[in-house]
């Protein structure tokens, strides 16, 4: 009987929201039509108020109705429009719909200009989304049933939920900040940028460390490490397989689902969420089952892609779209208006952030955001397992702004926010659940190779090679020293200003090198000659170049292979350490920190790295690097915060101490889940060999991972 009683109270609930909320909008209705001249509720004859009245909210009804029904068909139908496209398109999808309710009224006293639609279409839902809120926030009794009944539904619709003993095992969500270095992280926290997090440090409910990256000091690289728990043959962002013809770039889906591949089939294992496991906004799936913006699975077509599924949860509920399309043109206006700040200012350094720039911020820091926390909010509701969810926001704007900008900051708090939510979320679900915060790379400020020197890393060697280079770059002083160089190596007079007629010596009537950027780490390799050529085969076909690289005021140190076995450093004023040499490495390489020598060693075992791989310039004492890219805020090679990203986990965890690479962090994570939940995620059969130094093997931190067939187990 009490049980009956409590359905009926529930039921009668619902319907006093369901009525208020069409009262509300209702109301909208009739404000906007006495607004706006191009949106009328009544005859030409004129009506009255009751009449108009009753047209407003059977409009109302009809609008509603149609975003319960059809929004969410039209959605499904547009899951392979990009997500910029379709947050654009919610403003006119949504218009669309406000006109087809406008022409079921009775008697065609409804009409609205195709442009007026749109607009009140917008502050409908808005409207509309702020009151359904509000009423289920006042009464917490509802927002808990709601909660509950939301993750018995999931419960329901995903059979390999969590179920026997280890469904009361604690839940763990990762929660990566693109690009926050452990540095940034202390000086906001400091700061109170970061409440949430600097509460759970404060209450000492969690604890924070610094780790060290790769050299290759980017999200390719740490995210496949940490998800997959290989790095090997991930050389830098974007780079040249001779073996191919191909450039591979970690964030282009064909590439980025090759390297899963890749790292699946060296470690025999599926990945860190390979049970029960769920993969938000990542490069990689980490072996989930479930995907929302995973951009190895991007390419995939049919069925079998489930990564756009989240668009569709997300998309599907109207207010959510207006709201965040609404969101995204705010933040449209603020990068504009950040943007010209900065200019008016004089702030340097400082790069172009016109073209499609702001759409692509608003990206990142609106839609993205937005989909992945409503996705997690899903998972905890659920009761997944193991949630690895990215946040990509502060990365973003880090590169353009500087990663100690008061745009970036911003942009800390917001997600600082998000991370709250989740949190308070996570108290309503149905098993307990520890968070765990990390990073996977920092980032180092500094001024653009191009903007300090007047060329690119790609004129530079082009000159150094004797080709052609623009007329810009010939005339910067570094272009200039280039071409006398070259001329000087090859005996020639001065050529009036023809660099490209002094020719190189073995091989120079070749195909030009190709060279790619990825943050301040340069990448040369010569594609008309299979495998790593040494730097005497170099000598001989460009003789300037090495050393015309190495002396470069922006340049710290090249890596190239020796014709005597082994590879050497090579740095200015002639400075030369070979790699296998005790301790030659580690003097040219300490002004970089601990650790270089050995992420440099590593990287030269890899088939893939280039030619010559080229390190920009480090200072020490303002922590600043000369990103190949046009970015202030960079990172992909050695040097400054860019190398020291966090990892903060709760204390009931046994401590990291402070791993050196992803492959390491990717073992304590496993070995976390293993501490909350049992053989949560079993052992592997047999660890993939690590090609570090055996001297450098972290004893304390066991192998963990099970061989499996797929990688979407």
């Amino acid at each position: 009987m009490r049980r009956r009683h409590s359905r009926w109270r529930t039921a009668g609930g619902t319907l006093l929201r369901v009525t208020a909320v069409w009262a509300v909008s209702t109301l909208t209705m009739l404000v906007l039509a006495g607004l706006l001249p191009d949106f009328r509720l009544q005859s030409d004859d004129g009506d009255s108020i009751t009449r108009i009245a009753l047209t407003a909210a059977w409009g109302a009804g009809a609008f509603g109705l149609l975003g319960a029904l059809v929004w969410p068909v039209l959605v499904r139908a547009l899951l392979l429009v990009p997500a910029l496209v379709l947050g654009l398109l919610v403003f006119f999808l949504n218009g669309s719909l406000l006109l087809l309710a406008l022409d079921l009224v009775p008697d065609g006293r409804g009409e609205a200009d195709p442009r007026t639609a749109v607009v009140v279409a917008a502050v409908m839902s808005a409207v509309a989304s702020a009151t359904s809120t509000a009423l289920a926030v006042r009464d917490d009794d509802a927002y808990r049933r709601r909660l509950y009944r939301l993750a018995a539904r999931r419960r329901r619709r995903h059979r390999d939920g969590p179920a026997g003993p280890t469904a009361s095992a604690p839940g763990t969500v990762f929660l990566q900040l693109d690009g926050v270095g452990h540095e940034v992280l202390r000086r906001a926290v400091e700061r109170g940028v970061l409440p949430t997090l600097a509460r759970w440090l404060d209450e000492g409910t969690h604890r924070v460390t610094p780790w060290r990256t790769d050299w290759s000091s980017q999200t390719g690289a740490s995210q496949l490490g940490i998800l997959h728990g290989s790095t090997f043959d991930v050389p830098a962002f974007r780079w040249y397989e001779k073996d191919t013809g191909e450039v591979m770039v970690c964030n282009r889906p064909t590439s980025a689902a090759e390297l899963q591949r890749r790292a699946i089939a060296r470690t025999r294992d599926g990945g860190l969420l390979t049970v029960h496991g769920a993969s938000r906004g990542n490069l990689f799936s980490g072996g989930a089952d479930q995907l929302a913006l995973v951009l190895s699975v991007a390419a995939r077509r049919g069925r079998a892609n489930r990564s756009r599924a989240g668009y569709f949860a997300y998309f599907s509920d109207p207010a959510n779209a207006v709201r965040t399309a609404l969101s995204l043109v705010a933040e449209v206006g603020r990068e504009i208006g950040q943007s010209v700040r900065a200019r008016l200012r004089g702030d340097r350094p400082r790069v172009s952030r016109g073209g499609a720039y702001p759409f692509v911020r608003a990206f990142a820091t609106v839609v993205e955001r937005d989909v992945v926390v409503a996705a997690v909010i899903g998972d905890l509701l659920a009761g997944r397992a193991a949630v690895y969810a990215d946040l990509v926001a502060y990365d973003e704007v880090a590169h353009h702004s500087g990663p100690h900008s008061r745009d970036a900051e911003r942009v800390l708090r917001r997600l600082d926010r998000a991370v709250a939510l989740l949190a308070r979320v996570a108290e309503h679900a149905p098993r307990p659940y520890r968070f765990v915060v990390l990073s996977d790379h920092g980032q180092s400020p500094g001024e653009p190779f191009r903007s300090r020197y007047g060329l690119t890393l790609e004129d530079l060697v082009r000159a150094g090679c004797g080709l052609p280079v623009p007329r810009g770059a010939r005339r910067s002083r570094s272009g200039a020293e280039a071409r006398a160089a070259v001329r000087a190596a090859l005996h020639r007079p001065d050529e009036d200003g023809h660099p490209e007629e002094a020719g190189g010596g073995e091989g120079a009537a070749g195909a030009g090198p190709v060279v790619l950027a990825s943050g301040n780490l340069g990448l040369i390799s010569f594609p008309d000659v299979p495998g790593r050529l040494t730097r005497q085969r170099i000598q001989r076909r460009h003789p300037a170049l090495l050393r015309t690289l190495a002396d470069h005021p922006g340049i710290g140190f090249l890596l190239v292979r020796d014709g005597a076995g082994g590879s050497v450093l090579l740095a200015a004023g002639g400075a030369e350490a070979r790699l296998d040499e005790p301790g030659a490495a580690e003097a040219l390489l300490a002004a970089f920190g601990p650790g270089a020598a050995e992420a440099v060693r590593r990287a030269d075992a890899f088939p893939h790295v280039a030619d010559v791989m080229v390190n920009s310039a480090y200072r020490p004492d303002t922590g600043e690097v000369h990103a190949f890219e046009e970015q202030i805020g960079s990172h992909g090679g050695l040097g400054g915060e860019q190398g020291r990203p966090f990892l903060m986990w709760p204390v009931e965890l046994s401590a990291p101490g402070e791993p050196a690479g992803a492959e390491r962090v990717h073992r304590v994570l496993r070995r976390w889940l293993r501490e909350a939940a049992g053989p949560q995620v079993p052992l592997e059969q047999a660890a993939p060999q690590d090609p570090r130094p055996e001297g450098a093997a972290d004893a304390t931190i066991p192998p963990g991972g099970a061989a499996v067939p797929d990688e979407t187990r």
